[in-house]
């Protein structure tokens, strides 16, 4: 079975998003950074999710990430789904931080109980099976709207799909962008570029090189 073994986000300062990553979320390693100066503009076409167990937790990662310097694109707010925040770091990266809980039952912990690497692509159904062929196991799957691949249990990162203009929608961004993903995805399943253009490499350990 296949999973994500590495996520790397391409930046144009490593030292400072490291610095953002650690004060606002304590990422610590789990999400490398490499320099780079490739060009982006607009919806990168990706989100980082980090899924907590309560409304307090949600609510002290924005507010730390924040401090450090993320714009707040949506506030943290009850949904049909549960609470949860956006922010989108200094180095581009957009993160939503969310809970299916709606209530506190004790106090914030701070602990990250999952980190989601959400894509947004043209076709859900195309991209699914493109990703399945690669040898991704399917987890959860509700039509052409969204698909959850089965992440190891040492696996630092789950890959969910969501269609481009509906992510950018829940992010509370336009659709619209162009250039590079800045992202590179390391996994077992060798090293391709998905219908939508996003990079995979032969695993590896997340890099970390200023």
């Amino acid at each position: 079975m296949t999973f994500i073994d590495s996520v790397t986000l391409d930046v144009a300062d490593t030292e400072a998003a490291r610095r953002f990553q650690s004060a606002a979320f304590g990422l610590g390693p789990r999400i490398g950074l490499r320099a780079s100066k490739a060009a982006t503009s607009g919806f990168r076409g990706f989100t980082l999710g980090l899924t907590v167990s309560r409304p307090a937790d949600v609510d002290s990662l924005i507010g730390t990430a924040v401090e450090a310097g993320a714009v707040p694109l949506k506030p943290a707010a009850k949904s049909l789904w549960g609470y949860g925040g956006v922010v989108q770091a200094p180095d581009g990266t957009i993160w939503k931080v969310a809970t299916s809980a709606k209530r506190d039952r004790g106090p914030a912990t701070r602990r990250i109980d999952e980190i989601v690497l959400l894509l947004g692509v043209a076709d859900v159904a195309a991209s699914k099976r493109f990703y399945v062929e690669r040898g991704l196991t399917v987890a959860k799957s509700f039509g052409r709207t969204y698909v959850e691949f089965a992440g190891g249990e040492s696996s630092p990162v789950k890959l969910a799909l969501y269609r481009r203009r509906a992510l950018a929608k829940d992010l509370g961004v336009s659709a619209e962008g162009s250039g590079s993903h800045r992202l590179v995805i390391g996994g077992g399943a060798g090293a391709f570029t998905d219908p939508d253009g996003f990079a995979w490499e032969a695993a590896s350990p997340a890099v970390m090189t200023p």
